[in-house]
């Protein structure tokens, strides 16, 4: 009978790790999977909403801290039978209850007042209770793994390796391979399939936890002799804040202010989760002095080009902030794996790193847009991230408590007093700054061995940087949930651009070639200027319709420079997502082409494609204006999104889209979600001479117009110049439940 158990119990020792390893990774990919799943699912229904995002942020982490204290409470207060039962029935729950994953029947559009909160229920019906599930077992399973009896138990956080491997590969399968095949009802069908063997697979953990020799009072008699004090909780929890904080800093400052790429953020976002997998593995620790010993410079480097304002190639910029990300998270993660308690307190080192994470994204993506004016987040952190490193806190300790709070207060007035520092700053020779700056840079790359001087470096050139920046500040700035937006002009000072990182959102011209002010009805610029594809086909359904466009709805306000191709008695009326955007563009003190071309315009704040659909009236024409660089609302471009445009449009209308962007060929997704509707498409590129931007203020643009037969498109179905657009068999029509962006830029990039 013994040797029977023994037998057993080596069984067990011998397949445990394996096990174990798929149940985790299996937990991990479904759980990375779920999340743009189900934001797919609602943006259709709900629009790209600030508040949809916010509170899709703050559930799915919110959510995943609950997980992982159920993971703890079931780890500490239940006996290894009850904790299994208990598990396996909530799989049994979810499956039952809660799948295939898809929108809660019965919940329509937000109502005007606790939008929040009506979101969080709307999230938390229609798929709490999967994301729930999934979330607990990476902590719970390597808790249950620690006790199996096989070799590496003592020590099973190299399984978090595993987790966020599986996290990695959801990140890059999803948008390269699950989306461009499957519509999302099949992937809803799939994720069940997948939920359904990693409840096999819990099982299977469960029987062998139940197998192992190890018993609760065991556990018992670790914890009592691990104890964690506050000091070392309050490091886990900083130690995932940072990086997480950062994730969402840096990858607004490359997808904006370096390049504004497709897919752009699925890289910071990778290399989030394979720092785990590097960090959480045995023989980690000469990697981790490795990137210890190179972060100072690296650091250096990017403060330097900051105060500096270097012009680099967008590639190398964006190598050089995403690799110092990767450097400063390997940092952060690797002071967690060294400083991991017994497994005794694993799952309480796990709740203490998802609080970390919570607060930390927190901070980044819904406190930073309240608090600052500007991307100020961003420095905060590359600060926070020399905190993170070993001895830091104990030389500032001994610094005593005074020292530290004059240091404090010294370096606030030096970034909070531009004005007192800008005579200071044009009085001293351009040659004595740069001197200044790269030696304090060369002291910051040789500090790895003084914590505190590289501290007090980091922290002169992140104000030095910041004070610059309000030195040189635009005509205006205003952050929203969505940019950072700011009025700018031109260096002859004859136009201002409304501008969001590298994008132009509009211009308009504010002087004439004589430097007088222009008091006349402005002209439209930009994509819009007259005589370019915009106009054409502005001119073109307004010849159609006898010389007058009765009704025109434009999706995507600017700076308001395309009202300046309405005519009297016409209504022009504006929808546009982003408040910070309406205020903008009615301050006349800034830009006077929407209040003077089109007085007293009525703009409707909210996504475009639900608001028009609340329109009571028909539209002669639709513009459709919110596809500018590449962030693509996809919602938008869809097959019944056009159908939704069709229902507002009259008879003989039309529909314009700009489709300018860098890096995604469209005129053949509004081609297909045309045809799908019964409609013609035609486009045309820019292709005239447009000068020089900065004087002339114009700016190419790619447009499509699309009527219900070729008469409505007007003259332009006879102007060769305009091409037809046929739906190609080879592109496959995008719909609210399918989608593919990868198709679109490799035909960009491949185009014959």
């Amino acid at each position: 009978m013994a040797s029977g158990l023994d037998g057993r119990r080596a069984t067990v020792a011998r397949l445990a790790l394996p096990v174990f390893a798929l149940g985790i990774f299996l937990s991990a990919f479904l759980l990375f999977s779920v999340q743009p799943l189900f934001t797919k699912m609602v943006l259709p229904k709900l629009g790209g909403a600030p508040g949809v995002w916010s509170v899709a942020m703050v559930f799915f982490q919110a959510v995943l801290l609950l997980g992982y204290l159920y993971a703890h409470g079931l780890t500490r207060w239940l006996a290894p039978r009850h904790a299994v039962a208990v598990h396996l029935a909530l799989i049994v729950l979810v499956a039952s209850l809660a799948l295939p994953i898809s929108l809660a029947p019965g919940w329509g559009r937000p109502p005007v007042e606790g939008e929040a909160f009506w979101l969080l229920g709307l999230f938390a019906v229609s798929v709490g209770l999967p994301f729930f599930a999934v979330s607990a077992n990476g902590p719970l399973l390597q808790a249950w793994f620690a006790r199996t009896g096989h070799g590496a138990a003592a020590d099973p956080y190299f399984l978090y390796g595993a987790s966020n491997l599986g996290s990695f590969m959801a990140l890059i399968a999803y948008p390269f391979v699950v989306e461009p095949l499957l519509p999302l009802n099949v992937q809803s069908g799939f994720w069940s399939i997948g939920f359904a063997g990693l409840g096999a697979v819990i099982g299977l953990c469960g029987a062998m936890l139940l197998a192992s020799p190890r018993t609760a009072a065991t556990q018992a008699q670790q914890l009592a002799t691990a104890p964690v004090g506050w000091s070392e909780r309050t490091a886990w929890i900083g130690l995932s804040a940072v990086p997480s904080g950062l994730l969402v800093a840096v990858t607004a400052h490359v997808t904006t202010d370096v390049a504004a790429v497709p897919l752009l953020w699925i890289v910071p976002l990778a290399i989030f989760l394979l720092t785990f997998v590097l960090a959480f593995r045995d023989g980690a620790e000469r990697l981790h002095t490795t990137m210890l010993a190179m972060q100072p410079a690296l650091l250096a480097v990017l403060l330097i080009s900051h105060v500096l304002g270097a012009r680099v190639p967008w590639l190398l910029a964006a190598a050089l902030h995403i690799g110092f990300f990767f450097i400063a998270t390997m940092v952060c993660h690797g002071e967690l794996y060294r400083r991991r308690p017994p497994v005794a307190r694993l799952t309480e080192f796990y709740v203490l790193l998802s609080l970390g994470g919570v607060l930390g994204g927190a901070f980044a993506s819904l406190a930073a847009p309240l608090l600052f004016s500007t991307l100020l987040e961003y420095p905060i952190l590359l600060v926070a991230t020399v905190l993170c490193r070993p001895g830091v806190m104990k030389g500032l300790a001994a610094l005593g408590a005074t020292r530290l709070m004059f240091g404090a207060l010294a370096l606030a007035a030096f970034a909070l007093s531009p004005v007192v520092l800008k005579g200071t700053l044009a009085a001293v020779p351009v040659w004595g700054f740069l001197l200044a700056v790269l030696l304090l840079g060369g002291v910051m790359a040789l500090s790895r061995g003084r914590p505190v001087a590289l501290l007090v470096g980091t922290a002169l050139l992140a104000a030095t940087a910041q004070t610059l920046d309000t030195l040189n500040a635009p005509l205006a700035r205003e952050r929203s949930f969505f940019a950072v937006h700011k009025v700018t002009e031109t260096t002859s000072g004859n136009g201002r651009f409304l501008v969001h990182g590298t994008t132009v959102h509009g211009a308009e011209r504010v002087r004439n070639a004589d430097g007088s002010v222009v008091r006349d009805r402005p002209e439209p610029v930009s994509y819009f200027y007259r005589g370019g594809p915009y106009s054409e086909a502005i001119e073109a359904v307004r010849a159609h319709r006898g010389g007058r466009i009765g009704r025109v709805a434009v999706v995507g306000l600017g700076m308001g420079s395309l009202a300046c191709h309405a005519r009297p008695g016409e209504d022009w009326v504006f929808f546009e997502i982003d408040p910070v955007v309406v205020k903008i563009a009615q301050d006349q003190r800034l830009f006077r082409s929407l209040s003077v071309c089109t007085p007293g315009a009525r703009v409707v704040t909210g996504d475009g494609r639900l608001t028009l659909a609340d329109e009571p009236q028909a539209y002669d024409l639709i513009i459709l204006d919110a596809f500018s660089s590449n962030a693509v609302p996809v919602h938008l471009l869809t097959a019944e999104a056009l159908a939704g445009y069709g229902a507002k449009l009259a008879p003989d209308g039309a529909l314009l889209f700009n489709i300018t962007n860098r890096s995604m060929e469209l005129a053949s997704v509004v081609a297909a979600s045309a045809k799908a509707n019964g409609m013609v498409t035609a486009a045309k590129a820019d292709r005239n001479d447009i000068g020089d931007p900065d004087v002339t203020l114009f700016a190419k643009a790619e447009v499509a117009i699309v009527a219900r037969s070729p008469r409505g498109l007007g003259q332009l179905a006879d102007d060769p110049t305009w091409r037809r657009v046929e739906a190609s068999a080879s592109v496959r029509t995008w719909t609210d439940d399918y989608s593919n962006v990868v198709d679109a830029i490799r035909r960009r990039l491949w185009k014959p």
